[in-house]
C-alpha cells in the first residue's frame, strides 16, 4: 500500500537512519500505510513532525552483560533497553532474552508497544529491551548470574515513575525473581512497582502469567461476536507453546473451541481429539521438554518434525510464536483450509504479505498490538496493586482483563468505521493508538 504523500519523507528518514532493521522498518511502514487518512484530516501534528518524533526512540541503551557459567568459562553477552516514548506514562514493555535479539528487535518491538500501550487505555508509555543470551540449556544458577549481572546495569535507567520492564520470549517468572532480587539488593527499596510479571509471595499479580493468551483470546471473542460467531465448536490452531500460546489454549478450551495443533522450534504436535492443555503445561512449564514427548503419553497423538502448523486446516489460528512466522503462501493456505479469524498472540507474526491475503479474503484479522495488549494490560493493573499495596483476586482480576479487551475491541472497531474502513482491525488499532499519542504529545510541547 502507497503512503500518503506527508509520511513519506518520515519514512524515508527511518530507512536512512536505521539501516539495516527490517522489523522496525517493516512495523513502521505498517502505521504510516494506516495513517494516511489521519494526517489528511488534522495537519496540526504534519506541523509538530509527530510521525519524526514518534519513530525515533527517546532513549537508547546498550551494555555489555558478563557472566559465569558453571564450568567457570567467561561469557559476554549484550544487553539493550529502548526507551521510545513516555508521553502517557513511564515506559513499559517486557525483557527477551533470544540469541536472535539485536537492537532492530527491539526497535520493532518498542515501536509496537507505543500503541499497544495507548490502547489500552492506561498510563503506560511503550518501551523494550533484552539480550542476545539464551537460558535454553542454562542451569538455574547460570541464569541466576546472568540475571545479576544484567541487572547491574539496568538498574540506573529503571523505576516505577520511570521505567517498567516485564518479562517476554525467555524470560519467566524465575528470571523476574532474579532480577528484582538484584534491583533490591543494590537500590536498597522494596520498590514493587519497578518490574511486573513477579510472583505471588512478592507483589505479583493473580492473571499475569495467563494474561496475554487470555487476553487475545477475548480479543477474538469479540471480533467473532460482531459477525454473529462464536468459539463453540470452532477448530483452533495455534502456534508456539510458550506462556501466550499454553494459555490462549487454556482460554480456547474453555470457550468451547477444540484446539488441534501447536508447534515448537523443531515441527508440531496434532491431536484431533484436542490437545491436553494441562499435559503440555506439565512437559513445557515444569519438565522443561519438548513438544515431542507430548504423543509418548496420548494415544491417536502424533508429532510431525521440520514442519509448519499453519499446513493443519483450522476455522480460527492463534499466531502466538515470534514474529513474520506466516507467510503470504501459508496465509493462501489457511484461507484454503477454512481459516476465517486470526488473533496475533505473538508481536507482527504475519508477514505484510499474508496479512494482504487475510483482509483481502474477509478473514477476522486481530492484529498482534491490539489482541495481545492483555499483558502489558494486567501488568499495568499489577502496578495498581504495587501502589496500592493491595492484592485482587484471580476472578476479579480476570474481570478486569475481559473488560479492558472488549474496550480495545470497541475502540479499533469504531476507529475503522469512523474512517471508512468497518471491518479493518489494523487500520482501526493503528489510527487510536496513534491518534491518542499524538494529541498527548502536542499537548506536552516540543519535548
Amino acid at each position: 500500500m502507497p503512503l500518503h504523500e506527508k509520511s513519506e519523507t518520515a519514512y524515508a528518514e527511518v530507512l536512512a537512519r536505521n539501516p539495516g532493521e527490517d522489523e522496525f522498518h517493516q512495523a513502521v511502514r505498517e502505521v504510516l500505510e494506516s495513517i494516511g487518512p489521519v494526517l489528511g484530516k488534522h495537519p496540526q501534528y504534519t506541523d509538530a513532525k509527530i510521525v519524526s518524533r514518534i519513530c525515533e526512540p527517546e532513549r537508547q541503551i546498550i551494555f555489555r552483560v558478563p557472566w559465569e557459567d558453571d564450568q567457570g568459562r567467561i561469557h559476554i553477552n549484550r544487553g539493550f533497553r529502548v526507551e521510545f516514548n513516555s508521553t502517557l506514562g513511564p515506559y513499559k514493555g517486557g525483557l527477551r532474552f533470544h540469541p536472535s535479539v539485536r537492537l532492530g528487535t527491539i526497535k520493532f518491538l518498542g515501536f509496537e508497544q507505543i500503541f499497544k500501550n495507548a490502547l489500552t487505555g492506561l498510563p503506560i508509555g511503550g518501551g523494550k529491551g533484552g539480550s542476545d543470551f539464551d537460558p535454553k540449556g542454562r542451569s538455574d544458577r547460570e541464569v541466576m548470574r546472568f540475571c545479576q549481572s544484567f541487572m547491574t546495569e539496568l538498574y540506573r535507567h529503571i523505576g516505577e515513575h520511570t521505567d517498567v520492564p516485564a518479562g517476554d520470549i525467555g524470560v519467566g517468572g524465575r528470571e523476574i525473581g532474579y532480577l528484582f532480587g538484584q534491583y533490591k539488593r543494590i537500590t536498597n527499596r522494596y520498590e514493587s512497582g519497578v518490574l511486573t510479571g513477579k510472583g505471588l509471595p512478592y507483589g505479583g499479580a493473580q492473571v499475569r502469567t495467563e494474561a496475554t493468551g487470555y487476553g487475545c483470546v477475548f480479543f477474538v471473542e469479540e471480533m467473532l461476536a460482531a459477525r454473529g460467531e462464536s468459539f463453540d465448536g470452532k477448530r483452533v490452531v495455534v502456534s508456539g507453546s510458550g506462556n501466550v500460546a499454553l494459555y490462549a489454549m487454556e482460554k480456547a478450551r474453555q470457550l468451547g473451541a477444540t484446539v488441534v495443533a501447536c508447534s515448537d522450534s523443531d515441527g508440531y504436535v496434532l491431536d484431533e481429539k484436542g490437545l491436553d492443555v494441562e499435559l503440555l503445561k506439565e512437559i513445557k512449564e515444569v519438565r522443561r521438554e519438548r513438544l515431542s514427548r507430548y504423543p509418548e503419553t496420548v494415544s491417536g497423538a502424533v508429532y510431525v518434525p521440520g514442519r509448519r502448523v499453519w499446513e493443519v486446516p483450522c476455522e480460527v489460528a492463534l499466531p502466538c510464536a515470534t514474529q513474520n512466522e506466516i507467510t503470504g503462501k501459508e496465509a493462501e493456505e489457511m484461507v484454503r483450509g477454512g481459516c476465517t479469524a486470526v488473533g496475533e498472540g505473538a508481536n507482527m507474526p504475519t508477514t505484510p504479505e499474508g496479512t494482504r491475503v487475510f483482509l483481502e479474503a474477509g478473514v477476522a484479522f486481530a492484529p498482534g498490538k491490539a489482541a495481545n495488549a492483555g499483558g502489558v494490560a494486567t501488568s499495568a493493573l499489577e502496578m495498581q496493586q504495587n501502589a496500592s499495596r493491595d492484592s485482587w483476586s484471580f476472578e476479579y482480576s480476570e474481570r478486569r482483563l475481559r473488560e479492558i479487551m472488549r474496550g480495545i475491541h470497541a475502540r479499533c472497531r469504531e476507529t475503522a468505521e469512523e474512517y471508512g474502513m468497518p471491518g479493518n482491525y489494523i487500520a482501526g488499532a493503528n489510527i487510536a493508538a496513534y491518534t491518542k499519542v499524538a494529541d498527548a504529545m502536542l499537548s506536552l510541547g516540543l519535548i
